[in-house]
């Protein structure tokens, strides 16, 4: 079994945002979304649906992020 970083997908409202891919991100995108569909024996995810927790997942573990973070004295909103 394949360790994944991402586990199932959460069923929660969505926030509309157009962003543009590249092509070779999509189809790495729809490759992972196949490959945890089969993992988590779940039906397969749209592909999109894998961009917020896959930032969410870097930005919690990006340790130069955290740190920056810390020091500065805004909180995560911005506000003090």
């Amino acid at each position: 079994m394949t360790k994944l970083k991402l586990g199932p997908i959460a069923d929660d409202k969505p926030v509309k945002v157009t962003v543009e891919l590249p092509a070779g991100l999509h189809r790495d995108l729809a490759a992972y979304a196949d490959v945890l569909a089969r993992e988590s024996n779940h039906p397969p995810t749209d592909p999109v649906r894998l961009i917020v927790p896959m930032l969410e997942r870097f930005i919690a573990t990006d340790r130069a992020f955290a740190k920056a973070r810390r020091a500065t004295p805004a909180g995560r909103d911005g506000q003090p």
